[in-house]
This record gives structure tokens, sequence and C-alpha cells, in this order.
């Protein structure tokens, strides 16, 4: 039977943009008045990645947490000046039904978007790395020997840096699958430095996540490593120029 393409698992939340104008402080606290004028939503994290796959015109499914998990964001429309971001209901979220793991095998790629909100337990990251073939990571929680079956862990400079602290054999063990991003300065694999041009910067919030899903598209299609790497640099590229977390390709 013919595999489906790609399994994104993780958690998940809406990211709400609340944008408005702000003219004067409050008279009666040290803190600036914003007046909303426009909100924006967008699925965010796991489902954030997912929607990214589909924008690339790959078929995609998505395991993720039931609990309505919400990051809204408080932002001047003029400046893009974040004023505070307010959660809620993160720490409701429920452990994945271990038993919807079984369903794995049916897909060519397993996608782990985990932000660390409960919905993955390393127990879980570690079944799916070892009952799967071809598994990409993207994972909050310090890395560590746990994560030696994951064929690509994309992970940023501080959180490598903070897995190192806990885990210094990561270079020698998780060698061949580390893709760590570097911001402006692309990312890095194995010995060899992968650049980004240089573009005006409006917002980062879900790089990381189209980073994720273009590498997942292009390797898919091409089995090249490198050549996904390259694709998944443009993808972040082209979304951190844009005002607040967007998908790939989206008008």
């Amino acid at each position: 039977m013919l595999k489906k393409k790609a399994l994104v698992i993780g958690d998940s939340c809406m990211d709400c943009y609340v944008y408005g104008r702000s003219e004067r402080l409050c008279p009666d606290a040290p803190v600036p008045v914003l007046i909303p004028t426009k909100t924006i939503k967008n699925g965010g994290m796991s489902k954030n990645v997912y929607s990214n796959i589909l924008s690339l015109g790959m078929e995609c499914d998505i395991l993720t947490n039931k609990e309505k998990v919400v990051k809204t964001r408080y932002v001047d429309e003029k400046t893009n000046h974040m004023f505070v971001r307010v959660d809620t209901n993160e720490e409701r979220v429920k452990r994945i039904n271990p038993a919807q793991l079984n369903q794995i095998s049916e897909y060519e790629a397993i996608v782990i978007s985990d932000y660390d909100k409960g919905f993955l337990s390393k127990e879980d990251i570690e079944f799916i790395c070892s009952n799967h073939n071809l598994v990409f990571m993207d994972t909050k929680k310090p890395l560590g020997e746990w994560n030696k079956n994951c064929n690509f862990i994309k992970i940023n400079e501080i959180e490598y840096n903070t897995s190192k602290y806990f885990y210094p054999a990561i270079d020698d063990v998780l060698y061949e699958n580390l893709i760590v991003t570097l911001g402006n300065k692309g990312c890095r694999y194995k010995d060899k430095r992968s650049p980004v041009k240089k573009v005006d910067v409006k917002d980062m919030t879900g790089a990381g996540d189209s980073f994720l899903a273009g590498l997942v598209v292009k390797y898919l299609t091409t089995k090249n490593i490198e050549k996904s790497i390259k694709f998944a640099n443009e993808c972040a590229t082209q979304v951190v120029q844009r005002k607040g977390v967007v998908t790939i390709n989206e008008n």
C-alpha cells in the first residue's frame, strides 16, 4: 500500500495577534494605552508546521492536543512593537494516547514538533524514532541519548548550547543528525554552513516552523539534505519579512 506523505505530531496552539495604535500613556500606571484595531488568528506551534507543509503542496496529517492553548500578543501596528504576550491553558495539555502512535507506519515521514507543553514525553519521542525510518524533529526539550535514532534534528543555537551543557556528548552522538539554525547567519549541518541572504526582519515568530516544513517537503521530494537545508533557509527568510505568524507562499 502506498504510504501517505507526512504526519506532524506535537503540541499546538492558537496564535492571536491583537494589533492597535498607541499614542499615550495610561494616567494611573506607567504603561502605554493600546487601542485595538484588528485581530489576526492562526494555528501555532505544530499546527503552524502542518499549515506550512500544506501550503507547499504536500499531503499531511496532524496528531495534536485537543485542549485549546492560546497565545495572545498585543502589538503596536505602526512599529510592530509587542507590549505583552498572554498565554492561556498550556498547563492543561494532556499527553498523547500512546496507542495513537501505532499509525506512524502509514506515513513516509514523521515530523515531531515538540514545544514541551506535555503532549509528548521523551518516551513517546524515543518510541517514534525507534519505530520509523524517517523522522524529523524540533523539540524544546534538552537533547540527549534518547534522540540518537532521530534522522534529522532541527535546533536553534541557544537550544543547542543548552543541550550541550546538559549533554556534553551531543556532538559525538548526534553529529550526523543535527541541523543548527543560526538566525541571520543561516544554519550549520555537520561542518558545513548554509548562509541566508540579508533581509529586513519584521517578525521571527514561526520562522523555525517554516524552516522545518520546508526541510521536510524538499527532502521527501529530492532525498538530498543539502538541497533541503537550502530550501528551508529560503522558507524561513520569506516568513521573517512579514508580520505575525504566516505560512510560506501565503499572499
